[in-house]
């Protein structure tokens, strides 16, 4: 891998983070020693796409909350992210706002009574199309990796859907899967 590439983890992204820390992407780009910061490019209500109402059981066109967020890794773009939550759950609230949030939105969401249990990722490799591969800076014919994150609450209801959009060849996701053995007495 080159010195522009990304190791990427999900787990710093899933959980709570403490009051007066900061954001966890600028946190885990700091222990690599790179520096990560975000440019929230859209924030409010719009239709559901497909897939998003798929995800969250709602009807295609259904009103959901949406930030655009462009990720930037030493003032580079590497991921185009759009977080989704339903309604009820982020109207009137920071996560339909353009300013930064505190700790994160996941820390928002835990604040307002909403924590994830269970996550669901689908990764799949496609060719971005012309806005991505503007924005992402990529070349001609350079692939993405298309992420798609689920979150569920204890009750199995989905509170939050990313879509994320990452050059291909400058990343590289690793999962971490902790296997609880049971032993028989």
């Amino acid at each position: 891998m080159s010195a522009n590439s990304w190791v990427s983890t999900s787990m710093p992204y899933l959980t709570p983070r403490e009051k007066g820390q900061g954001d966890a992407w600028g946190a885990d780009a700091a222990t690599q020693g790179r520096r990560g910061t975000q440019r929230i490019l859209y924030a409010g209500e719009v239709e559901a796409p497909a897939e998003v109402a798929r995800l969250f059981g709602l009807v295609e066109g259904e009103s959901v909350v949406v930030r655009r967020r462009l990720i930037l890794l030493d003032d580079e773009p590497n991921e185009l992210t759009d977080t989704y939550y339903p309604v009820d759950i982020a109207r009137g609230t920071r996560l339909a706002g353009t300013a930064k949030i505190p700790g994160g939105a996941v820390t928002l969401l835990a604040e307002l009574g909403h924590v994830g249990a269970l996550v669901r990722e689908d990764v799949t490799a496609d060719l971005p199309d012309d806005e991505e591969r503007e924005t992402l800076r990529t070349a001609p014919g350079e692939p993405v990796l298309r992420l798609t994150r689920v979150t569920l609450d204890r009750d199995d209801r989905p509170i939050q859907v990313d879509r994320m959009v990452m050059p291909a060849l400058r990343q590289r996701l690793r999962y971490e899967i902790a296997i609880a053995i049971e032993t028989q007495a």
